[in-house]
């Protein structure tokens, strides 16, 4: 890291550490944010798009038929910026058939991002933000995968650094602050979001992310949590009423210009250009949020009529078409233990569908049979 690349910088400043090499260290939030007309443009429509979103959820009958494709997806969206390989189709074949042998190695991280996922929510009925949840989060994400030697749950001790594989302290791109530093300005940051900041939510929002990820409070997984807490952060502070937003698949897509924002912060204190790029993610996501709620629910609903069309339909059936929106990958034995209902009597429930075209075999498996909602799997795959 070269403290000539930082010079210009507000948000934070250079500090040579005792092995010699060069860290920086963020300012306290908040920093000073001139609001021109683009920015107030961009967060008015920002903020028009995430309250159709949430009026959307707050009108579900049935909220986890869109929550769990949402939290997959995200899974792994998040988890491939981070350089996982997993698939969508990886990851639900993994839950329904854990005890084979995963056809994608990293797929446990991918998981796990969703268990961290769940975790949090359900936490965030009894604790906010805090450096106890980010660090209860990290527990869940980091356990039984690469990175559990970063002692999963725990604040790091040593210094990290970013930067190409390889890569030592003095080569690195951006060096965090040292630990005691750290310490502080993870302490700051979660004053910052205690305090009752005066800036627009969305703001708030963005800069707590940034932050986060110019602190690196953990010796992996940094860029995992920072990105679930967005979401947290939306749902925490009542922007949304069911968790239906994730930017990961925009700062996928948008990757090399999504470090290039964080770290222009850090380097010339760019905060308006790191402003829009969020703000502008939020806005696509939201639309992409709210299209593909309608087609999830219109494929469920059409899902319903094709059943109440059709004779001798078993009730299991009936189960098993809104099971499929949790995972659109159906195993007999995974959903007969799981409703403690016969063998066979899910069974009937599956051929039917398969005789009405709504599930479809995989071919190729004489044990453990598995099926697939396929044209829901066709909805949910990236585009």
């Amino acid at each position: 890291m070269n403290p000539k690349d930082f010079r210009d910088s507000t948000a934070g400043r250079c500090v040579k550490t005792p092995e010699g090499y060069w860290a920086f260290v963020p300012n306290p939030l908040p920093p000073k944010i001139g609001y021109d007309q683009k920015l107030i443009s961009l967060l008015s429509d920002a903020d028009r798009q995430l309250g159709e979103l949430s009026g959307t959820g707050r009108l579900l009958p049935n909220p986890y038929l869109l929550i769990s494709p949402y939290v997959h997806r995200e899974a792994v969206s998040s988890s491939r910026i981070e350089g996982t390989q997993a698939s969508l189709d990886d990851l639900y074949l993994y839950e329904v058939a854990a005890k084979e042998k995963p056809r994608v190695d990293d797929v446990k991280e991918v998981r796990n991002y969703v268990l961290a996922m769940e975790h949090g929510l359900k936490l965030l009925n009894t604790l906010p933000i805090s450096i106890r949840l980010i660090r209860e989060i990290h527990k869940v994400l980091m356990q039984d995968v690469r990175g559990n030697q970063a002692t999963p749950g725990e604040l790091r001790r040593t210094q990290n650094w970013i930067g190409r594989p390889g890569s030592t302290p003095q080569t690195a791109t951006i060096v965090p602050p040292p630990v005691g530093e750290m310490t502080t300005g993870l302490r700051d940051w979660e004053k910052y979001l205690h305090s009752k900041p005066s800036e627009p939510p969305l703001i708030q929002c963005a800069l707590m992310h940034l932050q986060f990820e110019a602190i690196h409070p953990f010796l992996d997984g940094n860029g995992r949590v920072g990105r679930l807490l967005i979401t947290f952060f939306l749902i925490e502070r009542k922007h949304l009423t069911q968790p239906l937003l994730y930017l990961s698949s925009y700062f996928e897509k948008n990757r090399a210009e999504y470090y290039a924002r964080l770290l222009a912060v850090s380097q010339e204190g760019d905060w308006h250009g790191w402003l829009e790029f969020f703000l502008e993610g939020v806005v696509a996501q939201t639309a992409d949020a709210i299209a593909d709620s309608k087609r999830i629910l219109e494929l469920n609903a059409d899902y319903h009529n094709q059943i109440a069309q059709a004779k001798s339909v078993p009730e299991t059936a009936r189960r098993i078409v809104d099971e499929v929106f949790a995972n659109p990958f159906v195993s007999i034995t995974v959903l007969s233990k799981k409703w403690e209902l016969s063998f066979n009597s899910v069974k009937n429930g599956v051929t039917r569908l398969v005789e009405l075209g709504i599930l479809e075999e995989l071919p190729g498996r004489q044990r453990n049979r598995l099926f697939v909602a396929k044209k829901l799997m066709e909805l949910l795959s990236p585009r």
